[in-house]
């Protein structure tokens, strides 16, 4: 029974102990998957303009921009409670 106890309570110290995401892994998560994207978009703009030249200006442009915005987009979906599980 004691034990029991101890289990249950040291479980619920590690449900209570939620990390929330810090930037720099936010920042990395999305440079990394702008990565993938930027070169998938690449390869779609090549394949339509048929030039390299412009499928890498293409891709280059939204690497800026989509980085900024998924950042951006990562922190508001950490901050939101919505869908995470509520220890009681």
């Amino acid at each position: 029974m004691f034990l029991d106890l101890h289990f249950i309570s040291k479980n619920s110290n590690k449900r209570n102990n939620t990390s929330k995401e810090s930037i720099s892994r936010s920042a990395l998560k999305a440079i990394s998957w702008r990565l993938v994207g930027t070169l998938d978009t690449i390869v779609i703009a090549y394949f339509i303009t048929g030039t390299i030249t412009q499928a890498l200006s293409i891709g280059f442009i939204e690497w800026g921009t989509k980085i900024v915005l998924y950042f951006f987009h990562e922190r508001l979906w950490n901050r939101l409670q919505w869908g995470k599980n509520q220890v009681k």
